[in-house]
Order: structure tokens, then sequence, then C-alpha cells
């Protein structure tokens, strides 16, 4: 129950980010390309921890097939409700015409990061069934990755003319639910086969992989253009830096 407890509140601790750069947006005027920039960042410190924290763990703790396998799902499984997100998206914006296209988006960001959160705090939640304590490289690429998130959606939803109350509540609401989400992975894995462990860890970083090449990078491309390419790899060596220093 320990564990399981310590999950509860790495994975909120995570999820915070997002009310940071909500707060950031709310009342602060940021550019868009500093935005973009630290979401390249946070994507490159997210594939060095998915690479040696997710990956080699999940091969360390299961062998090829399971790890294989679990990237597979994971992916297919991030694709499935990323399609169905945009299929609801583009209702919405046939629904309201081109002036709702705008207002719809930031609680589009909003829902996205809510999936993108669950495999991302499982992952937390694994890492300390598996080693016992909180793996720190892949709680500061979470946290890094999730404050852009939260800033973008937030200005979307300002510009919109929603309440600070509706924003503020909202992600304190997804904050809560990647807590829970790392709390019940926790429970949930603890005392499973290796092969479990080692799938399930799989599956997380398939998702979070997918999620990095389907919106992370382009998202930050389409504003930092030629400087995404050295921001995702500033944020891959600082990642595997701090691994390689922690052992």
């Amino acid at each position: 129950m320990f564990v399981s407890l310590q999950a509860l509140l790495w994975g909120t601790a995570a999820g915070s980010a997002l009310l940071i750069g909500a707060a950031a947006a709310w009342w602060l005027r940021i550019s868009r390309v500093w935005v973009c920039a630290v979401m390249a960042f946070g994507a490159g410190v997210l594939v060095s921890a998915l690479s040696f924290e997710l990956v080699l763990e999940a091969f360390t703790l299961g062998g090829l097939a399971a790890t294989v396998a679990g990237v597979a799902a994971g992916a297919l499984l991030y694709f499935g409700a990323n399609t169905l997100l945009a299929k609801r998206s583009r209702r919405k914006r046939r629904a309201r015409g081109a002036g709702g296209a705008e207002s719809s988006s930031g609680s589009a960001i909003a829902v996205g990061a809510l999936i993108d959160g669950i495999p991302e705090s499982v992952a937390l939640g694994l890492g300390l069934v598996a080693g016992a304590s909180v793996n720190p490289t892949m709680l500061i690429a979470i946290f890094v990755s999730n404050i852009p998130e939260g800033l973008a959606s937030s200005a979307d939803m300002k510009a919109s003319g929603r309440s600070g109350r509706s924003v503020f509540t909202l992600w304190a609401s997804i904050a809560l639910a990647s807590g829970l989400a790392a709390f019940i992975g926790a429970i949930a894995l603890e005392g499973m086969p290796a092969e479990v462990l080692a799938f399930t860890t799989a599956v997380a970083a398939g998702g979070i992989l997918t999620m990095i090449a389907d919106t992370m990078i382009p998202e930050a491309y389409a504003v930092d253009h030629d400087y995404t390419g050295l921001l995702v790899t500033a944020g891959f060596l600082s990642a595997f830096s701090l691994h390689a220093i922690g052992g």
C-alpha cells in the first residue's frame, strides 16, 4: 500500500505541471515560439526516458516478445483514441462553423493531455513497483512535457472566453486522474509476473512514443521550424545525461 500511495503522490505531482502551464497562460503573455520550444525540448526528454527507462526496463524484465507486443499495443491504443478525438473535433467544427473551431481547440488539447497522462502515470507507478523508488528521469520528462500542453490549451480556452474557474478545475481534475492512474497501476500490477510488468511498461512506452510523433514534434515544428531538431536533441541529451549520472 505504501508503494501505491507513493505512486499517487508522484503521479499527481507530474500532472500538476499542467496547472503550472495553465497559470502561466492565464497570467503571463508567453510567445507561441517559446511554448513550442519547451514542447520540442520535452519531446526529446521523453524520447530518452522511454528508450532507457521504459523499453529497456521492459526488455530486462520480460524479454523481447513482451516488449515488442507492449509497444505495438500502446501505439495502437493511442492511435485509436487520438483518431476518435480527431473525428469528434471535426464534427464539432462542422456543427459550429468556422467560429467554433478555435474555441473548441483548447478543450481538444485538454482531452489529448488526459490521453497522454494515463500511460505516463502508469509508467511512474510501474517504476515504483519494479524499483521501489520513483524514476527521476521519467518524472522530469513527464513534468517538462506537461507544461506546454497546459499552457497552449489554456491560452486557447482563455481566448474563447472560458472562465478561469472552469479552466483550472479542468486541469486539476486531469492532474488528479493522472495520480489515480499511477495509484491503480501500482496496486493492480504489484506481484504480477515479470512478463506482465514488461508488457504494461512497454504499452506506456508505445503510447508516449506515438503521442510524441503525432502531436508534440509536429506542433513544435510548425512554429520553431528548423530549431525543433536541435531542441529535441538537447532534451534527449539532458535526459540521457541524467540517466547516466544516476546510474
